[in-house]
């Protein structure tokens, strides 16, 4: 399998999908702005979205696809009876667990609203009731994309990614029309009104994935619940993947809850905003190779091919450094330039921009973390080891929350993404260092000698888009045809001054493009 090319396919999809939800955020931005609503809704979504993180991108797939491939390349003889059925098994299971802890959540909203917002610094009780409304309105979208994830888990082990990739742009078409035809001059109902998209953009996303199985031939059946030895082994492996994969989440969720109580009206929407673009990159780059990783690296460990699993890893790497870092830099120097550009409008003013910005910057800082640990757990799950990324994720928690006490009144809101970044770069280095020690990873020549070279071209466009961005930035106000084209301007000269610095400093060579051009031609 071409790597570059399955990750430009899941990753083209991904980042249509978070440019919908970019334009999604600018219209909220626009309507709502940042404040109680904001604040309210954001609360509401974060549980749903972590579990999207913890299931559909991380814990249920780490433990399924492994499982699911090595059923099918066991059975004798064409077909995929064993692997279905076995999907099956897990599906009699997963779903009536799903019904009920869903009913839990909407019975246990209120207490479940208080831990997730810490009380959102006593507001009102008509306020408050709001607040848990809306989470009673998401927390069905649990259920959904947890079902979802199950069939996109199969469609990905038979090396359909762009099928998954595709069904989170549903979710965000869903929120966009909402905004642009059910707005109103309330914002609370407003944030009402996307409460509810989510919750539809489940539906939809989880309808895609089952007709696309469909498509495959593969019918699944309702059975009554079988806690058989497979089930029980994939239970087993999901508890620790869960705890694992949703490290970043649970420290975003203890970030928003302490921003929430701690801080003014409006905080925890300055975090938000600057997480849903920091994760753009985070999204194209690390998902997409996650997603490609996993089944491709234990399809190589199942029949023997160490050292090929190795080599994907490898470039695995390579490739996530080549995009991150430029990302990194040019969204620590030219923060608040971007947010400018895209949010400041309607209720989303000049010092909410300014605000935003520096959020951003703080989590930028471990952007090359939050997709390298998408890179490295594989590395684990092939081999059927969720427990010791569950216990490194442990570790960056606690890391996570001492860190975010220490920061969060000193550094208001700037000291949450700043602690979930340190948290992530421990983790990464905890996972990177096992995997060594354990002889499952070794870096190769070209690794080693492309790294260096990439990080001195991504610090080479830093020092030009730090003196270049002054002159662009009056700009990014007006009318959305200017702001958009400084942006423009200003990515593209910095994603020009990269690909010259890579070329100068030998990061990568002319054979590298023919050799990309050769693979395309050839696909």
């Amino acid at each position: 399998m071409n790597l570059a090319r399955s990750l430009g396919s899941v990753g083209g999809l991904t980042l249509a999908s978070r440019i919908l939800g970019l334009a999604r955020d600018m219209l909220f931005a626009e309507y709502v702005g940042a404040n109680f609503a904001s604040d309210a809704f954001t609360i509401a979504w974060r549980m749903p979205n972590m579990f999207r993180a913890l299931f559909a991108e991380g814990a249920f797939s780490a433990a399924f696809i492994p499982m699911f491939n090595k059923k099918v390349a066991d059975q004798k003889g064409p077909g995929l009876p064993a692997g279905v059925q076995f999907a099956e098994d897990a599906l009699s299971v997963l779903l009536p667990a799903l019904i009920v802890m869903t009913l839990l959540l909407e019975v246990f909203a209120w207490p479940a609203t208080y831990i997730i917002s810490g009380g959102f610094n006593g507001v009102s009780a008509d306020k408050f009731a709001f607040a848990v409304l809306l989470s009673r309105i998401t927390f069905p979208y649990l259920m959904l994309i947890s079902l979802a994830s199950l069939a996109g888990g199969i469609l990905n082990s038979l090396h359909k990614f762009w099928v998954a990739a595709a069904a989170p742009i549903l979710l965000n078409v869903a929120q966009v029309v909402a905004l642009i035809f059910f707005h109103t001059h309330e914002r609370l109902l407003t944030a009402e009104n996307q409460a509810i998209a989510v919750t539809v953009g489940g539906a939809l996303q989880l309808a895609w994935l089952v007709q696309a199985c469909w498509a495959s031939g593969i019918h699944f059946r309702i059975k009554m619940p079988r806690l058989n030895a497979d089930v029980k082994r994939l239970m087993r492996l999901i508890a620790p993947a869960a705890a694992g994969a949703g490290a970043v989440q649970f420290n975003l969720l203890v970030s928003s809850a302490l921003a929430t109580g701690l801080l003014p009206h409006g905080s925890v929407s300055y975090i938000y905003y600057a997480d849903r673009l920091n994760q753009l990159p985070l999204g194209l780059i690390g998902i997409g190779l996650g997603t490609v990783l996993l089944p491709t690296i234990a399809h190589q460990l199942g029949r023997g091919a160490d050292s090929e699993a190795m080599t994907t890893q490898n470039r695995g790497l390579e490739l996530a450094l080549f995009f991150t870092l430029p990302a990194t830099v040019a969204l620590v120097v030219c923060g608040v330039p971007i947010i400018r550009a895209l949010f400041e409008h309607g209720q989303f003013g000049a010092d909410d921009a300014v605000k935003t910005g520096q959020a951003l910057a703080a989590f930028s800082i471990g952007l090359p973390s939050y997709v390298l640990v998408k890179v490295l757990t594989p590395g684990y799950y092939a081999r059927h080891d969720t427990k010791t990324p569950m216990r490194f994720a442990m570790i960056s928690i606690a890391i996570n929350l001492a860190l975010n006490l220490a920061f969060i009144l000193p550094l208001k809101h700037v000291g949450p993404p700043l602690a979930t970044a340190l948290a992530s770069t421990v983790n990464v280095w905890m996972l990177y260092h096992t995997l060594r020690k354990r002889e499952h990873f070794e870096s190769d020549r070209r690794l080693r000698r492309r790294v260096p070279r990439l990080a001195l071209a991504a610090a080479v466009m830093g020092i030009a888009l730090y003196f270049f961005a002054p002159f662009v930035d009056p700009y990014m106000v007006g009318s959305i045809f200017r702001r958009f084209g400084a942006l423009v301007v200003l990515v593209g000269s910095g994603a020009a001054v990269y690909g010259i610095a890579c070329f100068v400093t030998g990061a990568f060579v002319l054979d590298d493009v023919k050799l990309l051009m050769r693979r395309s031609r050839q696909s």
